[in-house]
């Protein structure tokens, strides 16, 4: 051995002979054999790997999916798309043309008629389309908080529709022939709305808590119910059918029992229900994440039996919940028949709100503030499909196929993650690792 190796561990590589110790690559142990340890990946590079599998990203980039196939739709449905292709060969710039006109055409008058619109002369009117927003919006958010605080529960509350049916009809019998003052009057149909729906609502529960009934079973028959029977009663003189007609409509709602707009008759789609709407936000918010009783209902969603051998009535949270879910289905028909359809309603007064609930509150991912955001993105879709059908000749149907995208995108997150090449998360990890041993088990 000559004297450049002494003293060197075997496997050291040569161009590190003969170098004093601290002058040897930096690893994190000792040298052995050809092996060492490495040093772990920098901070930074863990955090900007957790943030790209948190749910958040996730639901961003579900979105952006879903905008993405918009746009192809818009281009296929597009004349100019169509005309331009035909001479492909000959002309390709013309087809990228039509295709770049029709995908931004769309999604600028979206914008226009869901966030701000430049072309208006003054600037109360260029913000006009904000505040529709915000309208359409408020009865998606009651509507959805009562669905998302159900999914907390364990709960799949899609009664949505009958409950603010009969929370109309209640509100509607009790308080549209009084003759109150507004301060009375407004809180008071208020009131009885809420109440109308939690009482459609915890019927579910009791059911469910005492006899074992599926909810789901129970609020799509309920749902129906609800229907024939206020179908029913505007058809029938002295219930709610409006006097002397003949046509299957309530009376309107009095003056003393709307909204009063919030900015004025300019908005006249923006009144003081999205106020209340905000403050039923910040009433689950606090009731599920902050309450002792909304711990006892996330306890029963996470794991029924685990929470009732720690001492927590299961059917009690079950009535609760479906009581709480039914309150705000009501609050959500209450910006109906208090706010924007005030000239008298039918069977169709939920106008699919009750559904499209459903899916505010899984874009929320069954979060207050969660389903407060993807309200307002269902109500912006909602405000600029009409621009968009007015301007660009693009079909609103266009717009319910990208809400049902996003949805699609959000109930697959390994999907997403897939598209825009995101790293997996370990839970997935995990049931890959499971499926592959499963299959070498059923090979062996």
């Amino acid at each position: 051995m000559n004297d450049d190796s002494r003293g060197m561990t075997p496997g050291t590589p040569d161009s590190t002979r003969g170098l004093p110790p601290e002058q040897l690559p930096n690893v994190s142990g000792p040298l052995t054999g050809n092996t060492a340890e490495v040093e772990p990946p920098p901070r930074q590079n863990m955090f900007i790997k957790e943030l790209l599998r948190s749910n958040w990203v996730t639901t961003v980039l579900a979105i952006v999916a879903a905008m993405i196939v918009g746009g192809i739709l818009m281009a296929l449905t597009n004349e100019d798309v169509r005309a331009a292709s035909a001479y492909f060969f000959a002309r390709p710039g013309d087809t990228f043309i039509a295709i770049w006109n029709s995908v931004y055409g769309g999604y600028e008058a979206l914008f226009r008629g869901a966030v701000y619109n430049p072309r208006a002369a003054d600037f109360l009117t260029q913000i006009r389309p904000l505040t529709n927003t915000l309208g359409f919006a408020a009865p998606l958010i009651a509507a959805g908080l009562g669905v998302a605080l159900a999914f907390r529960v364990g709960l799949f509350n899609i009664g949505g529709r009958g409950q603010m049916l009969i929370a109309c009809a209640v509100a509607a019998l009790v308080t549209f022939n009084l003759d109150l003052p507004m301060f009375i009057h407004l809180p008071l149909t208020l009131a009885a709305g809420i109440a109308g729906g939690a009482i459609w609502g915890g019927i579910v529960g009791v059911l469910k808590a005492r006899t074992g009934a599926h909810e789901v079973i129970l609020t799509i028959m309920l749902n129906y119910v609800a229907f024939y029977l206020v179908t029913w009663m505007v058809r029938t003189p002295g219930l709610l059918q409006r006097a002397a007609e003949d046509q299957p409509i309530s009376d309107p709602t009095p003056a003393s029992a709307q909204f009063p707009e919030l900015f004025g008759p300019r908005f006249p789609l923006l009144d003081w229900g999205f106020i209340i709407v905000i403050a039923a936000t910040v009433f689950v918010w606090w009731l599920v994440e902050r309450s002792s009783l909304g711990f006892r209902l996330r306890a029963v969603g996470e794991n029924p039996h685990a929470a009732r051998a720690a001492g927590i009535s299961v059917q009690r949270m079950y009535i609760y919940a479906m009581l709480f879910a039914g309150g705000l289905a009501g609050l959500a028909a209450m910006n109906q028949i208090q706010g924007s359809v005030t000239s008298g309603f039918d069977g169709y007064i939920d106008a699919g709100i009750g559904f499209d609930a459903i899916t505010v509150a899984l874009l929320g991912r069954s979060r207050a503030w969660g389903v407060f955001a993807a309200g307002i993105l269902f109500g912006a879709l909602k405000a600029g499909s009409f621009t968009m059908q007015a301007s660009q000749g693009i079909p609103v149907d266009i717009v319910l196929v990208v809400q049902s995208l996003i949805v699609l995108f959000i109930a697959a997150p390994p999907l997403v993650r897939t598209i825009f090449f995101l790293p997996k998360t370990d839970a997935e990890k995990a049931a890959k690792a499971r499926a592959k041993a499963a299959r070498k088990a059923v090979s062996a």
